[in-house]
């Protein structure tokens, strides 16, 4: 086993519209493919972490079928964008206050506990990751049936604070993560979030009741993800600039 910790690099990008960020996406996602294609050994596999906000936008998953063209007006008539993606899952809200996070990485250079990394594993240590930064608060998160991070003392007061939709081409993962910090919760009231009926969101802010920023997050979230993945998260920005 090698004692060589992979490296990730995270940049942060601001407040990003939801296609520019699409677009960063699949430029650092074909670089990793075509590195992992490239005969040469040496060609560098970087992993990536981009984290961001977005401006208001619905978006939908592969599995939603649901959502016509007469509901799309009706969300984008709300003041937010629309977009049907190739991430897995259903509906649900980005917008600001809620930090995104969207690792670009090559699964097969990370072993947790001496442990491979499949899609199933990628979304527990992805939850783990959202527990673990949670906690730093004084949040309890745990998980569910339903995929994300949950608080609450049982299933019928559970409330979502974090969701997930993931894409894995080739061993090398997209799309991300959601975590509620300040994020304006009405935003969610015109959908099904995740597609599960019965149940509410929450943020950081609302459990804690205190205005919890993205910028006080953002270290929290990169040392919880560097401990869960067994890696180094090289983050060449300030954060009271976020």
């Amino acid at each position: 086993m090698s004692s060589v910790r992979p490296v990730v690099f995270a940049q942060w990008l601001g407040r990003l519209p939801y296609g520019e960020a699409l677009s960063v996406q699949q430029s650092r996602v074909n670089q990793l493919v075509a590195a992992k294609k490239s005969p040469s050994p040496s060609t560098p596999k970087v992993n990536h972490l981009l984290i961001l906000e977005h401006p208001p936008v619905y978006t939908v998953g592969l599995r939603s079928h649901v959502y016509s063209e007469s509901e799309e007006t009706r969300l984008r008539a709300l003041g937010a964008d629309f977009y049907r993606t190739n991430r897995g899952g259903l509906i649900t809200f980005h917008g600001p206050g809620q930090l995104v996070a969207y690792p670009i990485l090559n699964l097969a250079d990370f072993r947790p506990g001496d442990r491979s990394v499949g899609v199933r594993r990628f979304v527990e240590l992805i939850e783990l990751t959202m527990i673990k930064t949670v906690a730093e608060f004084g949040v309890v998160g745990t998980t569910s049936p339903h995929t994300g991070v949950w608080v609450g003392d049982d299933e019928a007061s559970q409330r979502k604070i974090a969701a997930i939709g993931l894409k894995v081409r080739m061993g090398v993962t997209s799309h991300g993560l959601a975590l509620n910090c300040n994020t304006d919760l009405a935003w969610f009231d015109p959908i099904v979030p995740c597609g599960i009926e019965g149940k509410s969101v929450t943020s950081l802010s609302a459990e804690l009741g205190r205005d919890v920023p993205i910028r006080d997050v953002i270290e929290p979230f990169c040392r919880a993800f560097a401990d869960v993945f067994h890696c180094d998260v090289q983050r060449p920005f300030s954060f009271q600039t976020c």
